[in-house]
């Protein structure tokens, strides 16, 4: 199974992902968490990154670019992969798509997890005190779920238009939210 996750910041994608590629046997690849171990870490990339997350804006595709096609010519994404975080822009989508084909492969299904509004400012101001992320304060939430409105909110209509997108409420609890998913992909092929 090669899925992608997407959905606002605040949507659940971190938390759906790590259970969902738990059940399929795949890895789950988080351009988050990538990030924010470069972060952690002081690397050049990592302070480069940092920059942009702080501000509440995208990390350029480039950067992005390098490291998740990196990460999807490792062994273990030969049997399927989960993406949470990436493509987040058409050209990421274009370049996704390229690098896919280079591997004969393409994506079986894109789940889109939908939440609105402040639901999501609420979730991630919570997320921030629990976790003390730094790029989690109100005005960097709003600038980025601006920014998703603008750049990657168009991806649904793609992966629409191709037939793998299918779209899951993901307000309720965590459980609840992860049934949604498993119904969905179930009903386009039993796992």
């Amino acid at each position: 199974m090669r899925m992608l996750l997407i959905g606002p910041p605040g949507a659940g994608k971190g938390t759906q992902a790590v259970r969902v590629a738990e059940a399929y046997g795949i890895p789950a690849i988080s351009t988050g968490d990538i990030f924010r171990a470069n972060v952690t870490e002081g690397t050049p990339l990592g302070l480069q990154a940092k920059e942009y997350m702080d501000r509440g804006a995208y990390v350029p595709d480039d950067l992005t670019n390098a490291l998740v096609l990196d990460r999807l010519s490792e062994d273990d994404t030969a049997s399927g992969f989960l993406l949470d975080g990436f493509p987040r822009t058409l050209a990421q989508v274009y370049t996704l798509d390229d690098c896919l084909r280079s591997l004969d492969s393409e994506l079986d299904v894109v789940v889109q997890l939908v939440i609105e509004g402040d639901e999501i400012v609420q979730r991630l101001l919570r997320r921030a005190e629990d976790q003390g992320r730094s790029d989690d304060t109100e005005d960097v939430i709003r600038k980025r779920l601006a920014v998703y409105q603008e750049q990657t909110h168009p991806l649904a209509q793609v992966y629409s238009d191709r037939g793998v997108l299918v779209s899951v409420d993901a307000i309720g609890s965590v459980e609840v939210v992860t049934q949604r998913i498993f119904d969905s992909l179930e009903a386009r092929a039993p796992r």
